[in-house]
C-alpha cells in the first residue's frame, strides 16, 4: 500500500498541505455550490458530460465548435471537468481538439489542459484523503492503481502515463495519496502522456487506414516499456541481493 504521506512532516510542509488544501476546497466548494444554486450552471455541466459521454467523437466536436471563439476555453473546462469524473474518456475531447485546432494548436491545448487536470487530482486526493478518491472513481479502480504502484515504484508514473487502456485520473488520484514528490508527479505526467497525446492529435480524430496502425504501434510500445520496465526492476533486486 502507499506510504502515506503526512509521516513526518516538518512544519513548512505541513503549512503547505493546508495551503494546498485550502486551494482546492474553496474552488470547489464554489463549483458545488454554483452547480445546485445556478440552474444555467447545472444545465451547462450536464449538457457537457451528455455530450461527451453520449455523443461520440461526432458529437463532441459538434459541441465544442459550437462554442464558437469561445471552444477553445470549453475544450480546456471540459478536460479539467473529465480529469474529476473519471470515467469520461478523455481521448475524445484530444480527437476532438485535433478536429477543430488543427493537430498542434490541438496536441498544446490538450496537453496542457490534461496537466491541470492531472494536479487538480493530485491535490484533491492529497487534500480530502482515499474516501473523497473512491466516491470520486471507485474502489476496485483505486486498488488496481495501488498495486501498480507497489510493483513499480517510482517509475509507475510514467509507465501509466504510457499505456492508454489505464484511467489517466486514478493514477494523478493514487499518486496523491502516497509520499510521492509533486514535481516528480508533475515531470513524469507531462512527459509520460505526451507520445499519446501528439499520436491522438496527429491522428485527427480517424482511426482507420494508417491512423490505425500509428495507434497499434502506440500499444506495441507501450507494451514494450512496461516489459523493459519490469525487467529493469527485476535486474536491479538481483544486483542489490548479490552485493
Amino acid at each position: 500500500m502507499p506510504t502515506n504521506h503526512l509521516e513526518n512532516t516538518d512544519p513548512k510542509e505541513e503549512r503547505l498541505e493546508k495551503s494546498s488544501k485550502l486551494a482546492v476546497l474553496i474552488p470547489l466548494a464554489i463549483l458545488i455550490l454554483a452547480y445546485f444554486l445556478i440552474p444555467s450552471f447545472r444545465n451547462g455541466i450536464s449538457n457537457a458530460v451528455r455530450a461527451i459521454s453520449n455523443g461520440g467523437l461526432n458529437g463532441v466536436i459538434e459541441y465544442i465548435r459550437g462554442f464558437g471563439k469561445k471552444a477553445a476555453v470549453i475544450s480546456f473546462l471540459l478536460m479539467i471537468l473529465q480529469s474529476i469524473v473519471a470515467p469520461i474518456p478523455a481521448v475524445l475531447i484530444t480527437l476532438a481538439n485535433a478536429a477543430i485546432f488543427g493537430w498542434v494548436k490541438g496536441a498544446i491545448l490538450s496537453w496542457s489542459s490534461a496537466m491541470v487536470g492531472a494536479v487538480l487530482c493530485f491535490f484533491i486526493a492529497r487534500s480530502l484523503g482515499r474516501d473523497a478518491v473512491i466516491k470520486l472513481s471507485s474502489k476496485g479502480a483505486l486498488e488496481n492503481i495501488e498495486d501498480f504502484f507497489a510493483r513499480y515504484g517510482n517509475h509507475t508514473i510514467l509507465i501509466a502515463r504510457l499505456l492508454p487502456f489505464i484511467s489517466f485520473d486514478v493514477v494523478s488520484y493514487a499518486a496523491g495519496l502516497t509520499s510521492m514528490d509533486f514535481w516528480g508527479f508533475f515531470l513524469a505526467t507531462g512527459l509520460g502522456q505526451l507520445p499519446a497525446t501528439i499520436v491522438y492529435s496527429y491522428t485527427g480524430g480517424e482511426l482507420d487506414g494508417g491512423a490505425r496502425g500509428v495507434f497499434m504501434f502506440v500499444i506495441i510500445i507501450s507494451i514494450l516499456a512496461v516489459a523493459i520496465a519490469f525487467f529493469r526492476k527485476r535486474y536491479n533486486e538481483k544486483h542489490k541481493t548479490s552485493l
